[in-house]
């Protein structure tokens, strides 16, 4: 698997220091084909852990970390779920939230995938534990393990109809623009990468990936009552932190999103 991370990432969240909340959120992304039993495969997932202080009501400043994973080729996707399904269980263990968008179905994708995978046979306890908590997220009491979906949870902040999620972040002031889709489509892209090698591809949905998990977290920091005191710029906080070996990041498409302006948790020179 090719694995993306910020400087330091290992995989585990990171410490939750005194007088700070960690947010972790979760996306997966994956091949849909309904006519087939099984027939949904995923290939791709990242994790974007925040950390805030509990003091603060407006959100001003963030520290953001992330670890991303895709399969560089199909016969290792028994090897992603199983990496999934153990970072999920640390998310629920050592952090404040859990966040995803429609989280519900990542899991059951993940769910029905680690059953026919023998490398991910073990995960299924982890995976049925998420699950289990998903279910029960309106009723946990506050604490490590709560998880918030977005898709269903952010109601009482929303005035549109719609809850996809870039129709969400619109809704609440987020740019989310995606020129990764522009011309083309998430499975043409992946195919690209299969068929070909294309590491541009690849790298347009670890963007991707990682701009649905972080736009996730923030609509939760936003329904939960933590508010951005101006209009956020989605592409501005992932361009602070993908690095350089992503060159998807300087492609005029992408660089062309981004401003000069200060960007909540990037180190200023």
């Amino acid at each position: 698997m090719i694995t993306t991370s910020t400087a330091g990432r290992t995989g585990a969240p990171p410490a939750r220091p005194a007088g700070f909340r960690l947010l972790a959120s979760v996306d997966v992304e994956w091949t849909k084909n309904y006519k087939i039993k099984n027939g949904n495969v995923p290939f791709c997932y990242s994790v974007v852990y925040l950390q805030l202080p509990t003091t603060l009501d407006i959100v001003d400043t963030w520290q953001i970390s992330y670890t991303s994973h895709y399969v560089e080729t199909p016969a290792e996707t028994g090897h992603l779920v199983a990496a999934a399904a153990a970072d999920i269980r640390r998310c629920l263990e050592q952090t404040d939230l859990v966040v995803g968008h429609q989280l519900s179905s990542d899991l059951a994708v993940l769910r029905a995938t680690a059953a026919v995978h023998h490398e991910a046979r073990e995960a299924q306890a982890d995976l049925d534990a998420a699950r289990a908590a998903w279910h029960a997220r309106r009723t946990r009491i506050q604490g490590s393990g709560q998880i918030f979906d977005t898709r269903y949870d952010s109601d009482s902040v929303l005035t549109g109809s719609s809850r996809r999620l870039v129709d969400v972040c619109g809704d609440l002031g987020l740019d989310v623009t995606q020129p990764e889709l522009r011309g083309t489509s998430m499975t043409a892209l992946h195919r690209r990468w299969l068929d070909s090698g294309e590491p541009s591809a690849r790298e347009r949905i670890t963007v991707l990936n990682l701009r649905h998990s972080l736009s996730a977290a923030l609509v939760a920091l936003i329904a939960t009552g933590a508010r951005p005191t101006t209009e956020t710029n989605v592409n501005q906080l992932l361009a602070a932190h993908l690095p350089p070996t992503i060159t998807w990041a300087r492609d005029p498409a992408f660089t062309a999103l981004l401003t000069t302006a200060a960007i909540p948790g990037r180190p200023q020179s």
